[in-house]
């Protein structure tokens, strides 16, 4: 245990500041949609490119299909949590409205074994800041379901049922809020798992995902964001 802890304090140490610099997040050019992506390693994309990160990607392919978008600005830090992530926008402070707004929190919930009960009153109050962040807007907000790390080598001699488990009851909570304020949840988390027989779709930590595994999750929510965002 005291290895895991230390690669991951090692891990937060190292994407500490790293999402918050300028060339992450240009200016939009006049005309374009906004993008407001919030979330933690899986949203800043910790040991992948840039251009690999899953938000990055979305965009790239909206762009292909003629919706003219930025580039998102993110707000993501390796290790948040749900609060985490509330103080890093209070640090932020994002200015909308954003023609699009997108969730992914709660891996580290599950890790530092937070309760679900917690979980929940923060993805609410997380959830009602993202349709302030689109303008009231619930058809411009979507919420990605958490992966599960437990297939990754970082989980080798760890309790993997378990781990999975307790991702699928934290993304049953996360799938409810979503319902209950008429935002679209994509699930995410089947594709998580096919990495566990695929070694190319987990990055090179062996603890997150590559850009391979985060164009897949780009590609499943491309069709239905894309028909929202031109609502």
């Amino acid at each position: 245990m005291k290895w895991i802890i230390s690669i991951l304090i090692l891990t937060m140490a190292c994407a500490t500041e790293s999402p918050m610099n300028n060339d992450q997040n240009p200016a939009p050019i006049s005309g374009q949609y906004r993008y407001l992506s919030l979330g933690d390693s899986y949203t800043i994309g910790e040991r992948v490119t840039p251009e690999e990160r899953w938000s990055v990607i979305l965009t790239d392919l909206l762009r292909k299909n003629n919706v003219n978008i930025s580039n998102p600005e993110i707000i993501a830090q390796t290790g948040w949590t749900t609060a985490e992530l509330q103080e890093g926008i209070k640090g932020r402070r994002p200015k909308g409205p954003f023609n699009l707004v997108s969730i992914l929190i709660g891996v580290n919930n599950q890790y530092r074994r937070q309760s679900t009960e917690r979980y929940r009153e923060e993805l609410q109050e997380l959830l009602q800041q993202a349709i302030g962040f689109a303008g009231g807007n619930i058809e411009r907000v979507f919420m990605l379901s958490t992966p599960d790390w437990g297939i990754t080598p970082f989980a080798k001699g760890q309790d993997t049922a378990k781990i999975a488990a307790e991702i699928d009851a934290f993304n049953a909570v996360a799938k409810e809020e979503c319902e209950k304020s008429g935002i679209l949840f994509i699930d995410i988390t089947p594709l998580s798992r096919t990495a566990r027989n695929d070694a190319t779709l987990i990055a090179d930590d062996g603890l997150h995902f590559s850009g391979k595994m985060y164009r897949q999750w780009a590609e499943l929510a491309l069709p239905t964001v894309q028909n929202r965002v031109n609502k």
